[in-house]
């Protein structure tokens, strides 16, 4: 046993029974709104949330995989839309009210039992399983209320309209989401659809008019971290679609350099994203910070999307001309990529300081956009395909990364240590 002396307590403080502590850690109500964390970090159960999310994206996207009809597209689409709305609402409370402690970590665990479960019903949502998913979907989104109505109950009461309005909205779909369940097939989707269609809709509405007048901060580099990592995570399935292609087809020089082709795709994802919007804060006024949260959600589909493309394109290697659906699918997911990237760039806090370099690099991003539908609708040979997409990708990159050097923003950038 060691002689020395215990360490004197700090001046202040005071000694918390064992039994008060736990409590404490356990039952502790979330952060009101205002109770900004600004000193923390994207922790690892954030991640662990992210990746169970993944696995939904990845269960959606292995379906379009199978069926690149119109009717698997827009299934994928709206199911997707469901996925991003509940990482949405799990994302945005932990960002503002989340605590290190039992009591948000149950509340988190809880959440990711149910993705699990809506795991398995994803792959067939537009059939029987679909009943199901609406009925794990609604009870998530019933525990996501609960969570964000123990912040309501206990704000200042000048600070209640816009929380109220946002509870209202859930419970909303609470009803309209469970109301499917009993529905056909076709009838569930559409609902599903107006219900992403709506709730996005009327959000961003809300959001709009509440940062009018901000009476605090919500734009945080943590928030910002968050949204970026979640692309990166869905990027995997970028990788997981060649590797899949590559795993159910018989390989050859040709195969393999189709499928290397398409993951260089996946790349060219990165690299514009990482460089031309990730880790730059969005503006604090409403309009700009809806129309960056919300842009998010195409920009990650078309991520994913294009995942789904690859086994396609992989799949068909050796064909001499790339089959229609998966032509569109791929030139319209890096199209989409594009489009949303020159609708976030205006949304970013340093748009005004480089705006000569911004909208040049927008007028670049269109143009791009627009060669790669073109690529899509000549159906080239898939190996020719990918390769047109990525030289499509890499010539966006390097226009901006040469007009910015130009400007002195990356200087700037490097001089503040922010890459």
């Amino acid at each position: 046993m060691s002689d020395s002396a215990p360490e004197p307590r700090p001046a202040g403080a005071e000694a918390v029974p064992l039994g008060a502590g736990t409590r404490r850690w356990l039952f502790r109500p979330p952060r009101r709104h205002g109770e900004a964390d600004t000193g923390r970090s994207v922790s690892f159960l954030e991640l662990f949330y992210d990746l169970v999310y993944v696995v939904l994206i990845g269960e959606a996207a292995h379906t379009l995989a199978e069926d690149f009809s119109w009717r698997g597209t827009a299934t994928f689409a709206v199911v997707f839309g469901l996925i991003w709305i509940a990482w949405l609402n799990g994302t945005l409370f932990y960002e503002l009210h989340g605590r290190e402690d039992g009591h948000t970590r149950s509340l988190i665990f809880v959440q990711m039992l149910l993705l699990s479960l809506m795991a398995v019903y994803v792959g067939h949502a537009d059939g029987d399983d679909g009943r199901t998913l609406a009925a794990l979907y609604a009870l998530l989104l019933a525990l996501l209320s609960y969570q964000w109505y123990s912040v309501y109950r206990q704000d200042r009461p000048e600070l209640r309209k816009t929380p109220r309005r946002y509870l209202i909205v859930m419970v909303v779909g609470i009803i309209v989401i469970a109301a499917s369940v009993p529905l056909s097939a076709d009838a569930r989707l559409a609902v599903w659809a107006a219900f992403v269609v709506g709730w996005c809709g009327v959000e961003c509405v809300i959001l709009i008019f509440w940062r009018r007048t901000p009476s605090y901060d919500v734009v945080t580099e943590t928030m910002v971290e968050r949204f970026g990592l979640f692309i990166i995570i869905v990027l995997g399935e970028v990788v997981i679609g060649v590797v899949n292609g590559l795993t159910d087809t018989e390989r050859s020089a040709l195969v393999t350099t189709t499928g290397l082709l398409g993951l260089a795709v996946g790349f060219g994802f990165w690299w514009n994203y990482a460089d031309l919007v990730s880790r730059r804060l969005p503006r604090e006024s409403g309009h700009s910070l809806a129309t960056w949260i919300f842009t998010h959600l195409p920009l990650t589909m078309a991520v994913a999307a294009a995942g789904a493309g690859m086994v396609g394109l992989v799949e068909h290697a050796t064909d001499d001309r790339a089959p229609v659906s998966v032509s569109w699918l791929m030139s319209g997911s890096v199209a989409v990529m594009l489009i949303t990237t020159v609708v976030l760039l205006p949304t970013l806090a340093d748009y005004d300081r480089y705006p000569a370099a911004y909208k040049s690099v927008q007028t670049v991003l269109v143009v791009a956009a627009v060669v790669a539908l073109l690529v899509g609708w000549s159906r080239p040979a898939p190996w020719l395909l990918a390769l047109a997409l990525l030289l499509v990708l890499f010539a966006t990159w390097a226009f901006a990364f040469v007009r910015w050097l130009r400007q002195g923003f990356l200087i700037n950038e490097i001089s503040a240590g922010r890459r």
